[in-house]
């Protein structure tokens, strides 16, 4: 039993690779915010998007229309 004890005591006095834990703690945190940053803002966030291609599709087709003579 001492010697589980002991061991035990080393285990928890050793400080090899506690870095890496807590750096991965943090990454854990980091990633699972922008997973719920993401999930929320999720639906704003599409139609977002959806508005700026359809701007710079239109742009694009007004930029043609005006490169051969026709006014948007």
């Amino acid at each position: 039993m001492k010697a589980v004890m002991s061991t035990v005591r080393a285990f928890a006095r050793e400080e090899n690779g506690v870095a890496l834990t807590e750096y991965l703690v943090l990454l854990g945190l980091l990633v699972g915010g922008v997973i719920v940053a993401v999930t929320a803002a999720g639906a704003s966030l599409s139609t977002a998007w959806n508005s700026w291609g359809n701007f710079f599709s239109q742009s694009l087709t007004c930029a043609d229309d005006v490169a051969n003579g026709v006014d948007c």
